[in-house]
């Protein structure tokens, strides 16, 4: 898809990385460089990050090219890098009038703004332009990094933001623009959603025993070799090393991992994260370092992700148990680190 994808707007950019041993993915960094031989594994590179498949049993000669297809089906799609993407056509369309969109972005839309309606719009599909604004996007200019934006460009921005500038039409699968220059953006979800179409793909194939990982996104289905879950490890939030700061077990559930430690820019006192609040139109500026989200399919963990940690730790536990999402929120203090689960995590008993 591309660089903002992998970034996710609140996820750090991935990177190949030995785990401990035993381990069989990291939550926010991309897949593992080494596999147990008894395990098939098929890796690649897609939307800017990389991507792994792990199975227990032996995949048909035209797996490998049916999953890069699949990802590939997703980056055509909704891709802001690529003009060709069907999404990129849309942004740069100021046409006001109803556009068509395939059912596959369509899928994708409607849940985006289904989670900036229940999020009173701390998610929100058209926060790209700020995003830009403060440059961390694709459309930002060099002398938009390290600085804080003007008053006017702000407030300006700020006015192309907001769910409510798109219209969309389920049943006919269609878009329609409330005013001509705002725009979609999926980055924190498409990945996601990408994963899933994957594990779709594999269960087709009859595979019961599977990890997938696409830039830390990942869904698990049955279980190891030795019977046991899938091990997967919760990258510890710093700018140094990557390490686990957790390990959960992970059994027909699906994990994805927001954080904004990884990238910003320092002026003065303060840093300024990648991840933007589209509600204020800032960076966020609370202790909240990271969220993992545990979830039935990895589209919705990585929309929830992406909300809490905009809402950060108070904010966002509330919302958690107002509606039973299962998250381990991991704030910091000084240099000192706290992980808080919500009583949905901690039913699940997920700690390995």
């Amino acid at each position: 898809m591309d660089r903002r994808q992998c970034l996710k707007r609140s996820l750090a950019v991935g990177a190949h990385l030995t785990l401990p041993a035993g381990l069989s993915g990291l939550a926010g960094c991309s897949p593992s460089s080494s596999t147990d031989p008894a395990y098939s594994a098929i890796d690649g590179r897609i939307m800017g990050t990389g991507y792994r498949v792990l199975l227990t049993s032996e995949p048909d000669a035209a797996l490998p090219d049916d999953v890069l297809s699949t990802l590939q089906e997703v980056d055509v799609h909704m891709s802001t890098w690529r003009a060709d993407s069907e999404l990129a056509r849309f942004n740069a369309s100021v046409d006001m009038d109803w556009q068509p969109m395939s059912a596959v972005a369509m899928h994708v839309i409607a849940h985006a703004v289904q989670a900036s309606e229940q999020s009173g719009g701390a998610f929100d599909a058209t926060v790209g332009p700020l995003v830009d604004l403060w440059g961390f996007g694709p459309g930002a200019t060099d002398t938009a990094s390290n600085a804080r934006p003007s008053l006017r460009a702000l407030q300006q921005t700020r006015a192309r933001i907001g769910h409510h500038n798109i219209e969309i039409d389920v049943g006919n699968r269609a878009l329609r623009k409330r005013r001509p220059d705002a725009q979609l953006d999926l980055s924190g979800i498409a990945k996601g959603f990408a994963v899933d179409r994957v594990a779709q793909l594999l269960k087709r194939k009859a595979h019961a025993n599977f990890l997938v990982n696409v830039g830390g996104e990942l869904r698990a289905r049955g279980g190891k070799l030795d019977g046991a879950p899938w091990r997967v490890a919760i990258e510890r939030p710093g700018d140094g090393p990557r390490e686990a700061q957790q390990v959960i077990a992970l059994e027909d559930r699906a994990v994805a991992t927001s954080g904004n430690y990884r990238h910003y820019f320092e002026l003065g006192e303060r840093r300024y994260s990648h991840v933007i609040d589209p509600r204020t139109g800032e960076p966020v500026d609370h202790s909240l370092a990271s969220v993992t989200v545990v979830a039935a399919t990895t589209m919705e963990a990585d929309a929830l992700s992406t909300t809490l940690m905009i809402m950060g730790l108070e904010q966002g536990m509330e919302f958690a148990e107002t509606h039973g999402i299962a998250a381990q929120m991991i704030t910091r203090h000084g240099t000192a680190l706290h992980a808080s689960p919500s009583p949905a995590f901690t039913e699940l008993d997920l700690i390995a």
